[in-house]
This record gives C-alpha cells, sequence and structure tokens, in this order.
C-alpha cells in the first residue's frame, strides 16, 4: 500500500491553527492536536489503550494517576492504559502537543 498525505483540512478546527482531531485514519492509532491557552485542558479521565503526549511547545502540569509531572517542550509522556491523567497549560504561551490515541477512535472514560 502507497503512503498517503492527510491535509490539515481534515483534522484542523480552524485553517491555520494547530487545533483538531483525526481518527480512524489508518495505522491503529487517533491523534489530538492540541494549542491550549493558560489554564486550559482536559479534565480527569482514562482511556482502555495507551495514550502518548509529545509536546511541541510550552509547559503544563499533567497528573497521570497520582503523580503530578511538571513537561515542557521536547518532552514525550506516555500514560499506561487505564491510569487516570488530565493536564492544564501553565504558560506563560500556548501549549502544542500531539497526543497519540493507540486505538482508530477515541475512548474515554470522564471521571471528572
Amino acid at each position: 500500500m502507497p503512503g498517503r498525505i492527510i491535509e490539515p483540512a481534515s483534522w484542523a478546527k480552524t485553517p491555520g491553527e494547530w487545533r483538531g482531531e483525526l481518527q480512524g485514519f489508518g495505522g491503529g492509532l487517533s491523534l489530538i492536536f492540541v494549542a491550549a491557552g493558560i489554564g486550559e485542558g482536559p479534565r480527569l479521565h482514562s482511556h482502555p489503550y495507551p495514550e502518548t503526549f509529545i509536546i511541541r511547545a510550552g509547559r503544563a502540569l499533567y497528573t497521570i494517576g497520582e503523580e503530578t509531572i511538571e513537561a515542557e517542550a521536547g518532552q514525550i509522556l506516555v500514560v499506561p492504559a487505564g491510569v487516570p491523567h488530565k493536564f492544564r497549560n501553565l504558560g506563560p504561551g500556548k501549549l502544542e502537543s500531539i497526543d497519540i490515541h493507540a486505538s482508530e477512535t477515541f475512548i474515554t472514560d470522564w471521571l471528572e
């Protein structure tokens, strides 16, 4: 099977902005492209599969299970399947990350 290009128009919520979602594109993965303002982030949740966070810009406070981690651009965090987690942007600027879900579709159990 040949490679393919997935254009931003198929996942970006706003043209030119690093924010959106991509599910069911093949490869057993789904992606969330995060562009969060200061203080923003999802509430506590879990997934029945691992999630990997690649931080492109900014810094955030991640809660992963009982652990709290301050992470910044260039770092990668991995959350095991079933472990509750959340994050919020600490600033001073925008948080950009690629959140990789090891599933063709998002399956989320919201805990808060």
